[in-house]
């Protein structure tokens, strides 16, 4: 399907996109919930549970709330050791504009570096969006993380 998405649209959902990775790679936990809007999911899946139509996924948020709760999980109670992330980050493909809303894709990486480690691939898939404004901004509706392995190393702490 071929859409029809004026420049400024583009612009802003490129911003989006790298905004949100600099947010999760600077550990900006705070801002991560301002990029989604108040009625919103987001899910980390397998691919294969995706592509079947599977509903299990590795961590499903399914509200804003239930976003500032991990960070609070981040912040206050989850022990884990400590590393840091940084995501490469496709330019998100437009499948569609309908209704105000902008249906996208791209492609990503992550790379984590534990603080007395090397740098390794940590996770690799594909981000599938569901984007609206609001009061003038880009905000998602829905972020589903599609991962293409069907393993993941230990846990997921920090979002995707």
């Amino acid at each position: 399907m071929t859409t029809t998405t004026d420049a400024r649209t583009v612009f802003d959902l490129i911003q989006l996109y790298s905004k949100y990775a600099a947010a999760v790679d600077g550990a900006q936990w705070d801002k991560w919930v301002d990029f989604f809007a108040e009625d919103c999911e987001y899910k980390i899946q397998p691919r294969e549970n995706y592509e079947r139509g599977f509903p299990l996924s590795t961590l499903a948020l399914l509200s804003k709330n239930m976003l500032k709760d991990r960070v609070y999980g981040i912040h206050e109670t989850l022990y884990h050791d400590p590393y840091y992330q940084r995501h490469v980050v496709g330019l998100p493909f437009i499948h569609e504009e309908k209704n105000g809303v902008i249906f996208s894709e791209a492609s990503y990486a992550v790379f984590r570096t534990k603080l007395s480690g090397d740098s390794t691939v940590f996770n690799v898939g594909r981000y599938i969006d569901k984007i609206k404004r609001d009061a003038g901004e880009l905000k998602f509706v829905s972020r589903l993380c599609i991962y293409d392995t069907e393993m993941i190393p230990n846990s997921i702490i920090y979002p995707i």
